[in-house]
């Protein structure tokens, strides 16, 4: 099956680690890496999933987050091209 691929951006480490606790615990949804930016000031997250599970843990991070997101999108089934980008990243967690 296919997976559903979530970017979620916001202002602040702390911020970015308060989101991740959020959408983990919201659906069953795993982590693939989160990009610093700006020395921290900005951190892009990226997760991964079903659909709805990504969907619903993006939302509630953005709903019930600390800081509300610079901008967030949820793409089912994305390009391949994406996902070289994504798996080309450095701080890869999976």
């Amino acid at each position: 099956m296919k997976q559903a691929y979530g970017f979620f951006e916001i202002s602040t480490v702390t911020a970015a680690v308060a989101a991740i606790d959020i959408m983990c615990k919201t659906a069953d949804v795993q982590l693939v890496t989160w990009e610093k930016k700006l020395g921290g000031r900005l951190v892009t997250v990226i997760i991964r999933g079903e659909v709805s599970g990504v969907t619903q843990a993006i939302e509630s991070a953005a709903k019930a987050g600390i800081r509300h997101p610079a901008s967030y999108v949820v793409i089912p089934n994305p390009h391949e091209e994406i996902l070289r980008i994504i798996n080309s990243s450095n701080n890869k967690v999976c």
